[in-house]
């Protein structure tokens, strides 16, 4: 099978940098699948799950914010971060999102947008997190 080159790339540096079979990606219109040979294009990446197939092994990756470009046999994500399942600590995803939880109901409570945006944030960060660790432990 034809592969694509995946990179992965965050502000501290690379995260993959391999060939793969197919990559699914959040992006912010929906999620999408790129193969070998795919059309050039530009997204934006919400956060999610990223996954990837080399032979028959899946990977799973979370990611949050960012961009993804394909061109010339290649698709480079650009992201605030990414983490592999096993690598994410469960107990501190889980005291994240409680924590976020508990400050978007304070934020709609006192209608602090900005507070209520940053909350929002983190727990679909944490949530992303979750769901990464979890699908990586099956």
């Amino acid at each position: 099978m034809a592969q694509i080159h995946l990179e992965v790339v965050t502000p501290s540096g690379a995260v993959v940098s391999e060939g793969v079979d197919i990559v699914t990606a959040p992006g912010v219109g929906g999620e999408f699948g790129v193969l070998a040979n795919h059309a050039p294009f530009l997204s934006t990446i919400k956060t999610g799950t990223l996954t990837f197939k080399k032979d028959k092994t899946i990977k799973y990756l979370m990611v949050s914010g960012g961009f993804a470009e394909v061109s010339s046999n290649k698709i480079t994500f650009l992201v605030e971060s990414a983490e592999f399942g096993q690598d994410i600590d469960v107990n501190r995803a889980m005291r994240a999102k409680e924590r976020a939880e508990r400050r978007l109901v304070q934020a709609q409570q006192a209608t602090e947008r900005v507070n209520r945006i940053r909350a929002e944030a983190a727990l679909q960060r944490a949530m992303a997190r979750l769901k990464v660790a979890e699908m990586t432990r099956h």
